[in-house]
């Protein structure tokens, strides 16, 4: 099977999708040729039968010029490829559809978001199947849904050693992701401040970092937050940290704090859980799977105060390997294209 798939971004060191290039590697192993376009191309080292086209936003060109080299790689590739898989991106399956029906090729596309926009509403009229990780990570009612679960490297993201700990009953304490207000990192750091007043000891890492203005504001806002609560020893901004560096960090802290408000299944819950991490979350979408906490900072800071056991939880790390491994998720896919 030759295999065409598109994505945003190939770049093993990126913060947000650097996941994906191991992604790349395990279809590799599925396909006989792979052929990817990328509107970025970064740092990677794939395999010899994967070939990476980029629209050139790493070389800084315009929107035009992108547009003519998405078609330009798209018909020199389509008529090679058995099936096009596009990554999250509902508004390319509308421009590739056109090139895919003249060729007569199937397309698929991953969507994991809890938004249902206008354009995925017409790609899901265009797509043989939609893959995602969860019901709720697609919130269309359509019987071309599949659900595969996410995709997390268990090799990768696994228990590497017992948390480090950074004093004598001092709980080190890690929150991942974007700085935006759907992530509710001020509902976290109101949460440790409740914990501090009690007297218990504790570090807050926050990894991740603003994107757009309205998260510069919402960061600043936050750091008025840690000033006015006398915090700036208990809680540092770690900024950005790339794929690679993240299974070391989940393993050197004894705890994620999650608020996210996304609606959606949260991956670095799900890498965090396979490195055997203890999960303190307010979110429903993980009912069924952990223990979920009142959206009350009280009762948040209660729970963490209740942790006694420093020890890694084996238990979570199977719940990642049954249901959310990259290997098991890759092979749903292929076996569906």
């Amino acid at each position: 099977m030759n295999l065409l798939i598109l994505t945003q971004k190939v770049d093993k060191e990126d913060s947000n999708l650097g996941f994906f290039h191991r992604w790349l590697e395990k279809f590799a192993e599925k396909a006989d040729s792979v052929f990817v376009l990328c509107s970025f191309l970064g740092e990677h080292a794939l395999p010899a039968n994967v070939q990476v086209f980029s629209f050139g936003k790493e070389k800084i060109f315009g929107r035009i010029r992108r547009y003519i080299n998405f078609y330009k790689y798209l018909f020199s590739v389509m008529s090679q490829a058995d099936a096009v898989f596009v990554h999250m991106i509902p508004a390319w399956v509308i421009l590739v559809w056109p090139v895919a029906a003249i060729y007569r090729k199937n397309v698929y596309l991953w969507y994991t978001h809890k938004s249902v926009t206008f354009s995925l509403r017409i790609a899901e009229k265009l797509v043989t199947k939609i893959f995602t990780a969860s019901p709720e990570s697609c919130r269309l009612n359509s019987p071309k849904i599949v659900i595969t679960g996410h995709g997390i490297d268990t090799n990768r993201f696994a228990p590497k050693r017992e948390a480090l700990r950074s004093g004598e009953n001092t709980l080190k304490l890690l929150s991942v992701g974007r700085i935006s207000e759907s992530k509710n990192h001020e509902f976290l750091i109101k949460a440790v401040a409740i914990l501090l007043k009690r007297g218990h000891g504790a570090m807050l890492d926050i990894v991740g970092e603003p994107v757009t203005s309205a998260d510069l504001v919402y960061k600043k806002k936050l750091e008025n937050l840690i000033l006015q609560g006398d915090l700036e020893k208990n809680i540092n901004f770690l900024g950005a940290k790339t794929y690679n560096e993240m299974p070391d960090i989940y393993n050197s802290h004894d705890m994620l704090l999650h608020a996210s408000e996304t609606g959606s299944i949260d991956k670095v819950v799900l890498e965090a859980m396979a490195c055997g991490l203890p999960v303190v979350t307010t979110s429903e979408v993980f009912r069924g799977t952990l223990e979920i906490i009142p959206k009350n900072p009280n009762l948040v800071a209660e729970k963490i105060a209740q942790m006694t056991n420093y020890n890694k939880d084996l238990s979570l790390c199977q719940i990642i390997i049954q249901n959310h491994n990259l290997d098991n998720l890759v092979e749903k896919i292929v076996k569906n294209l």
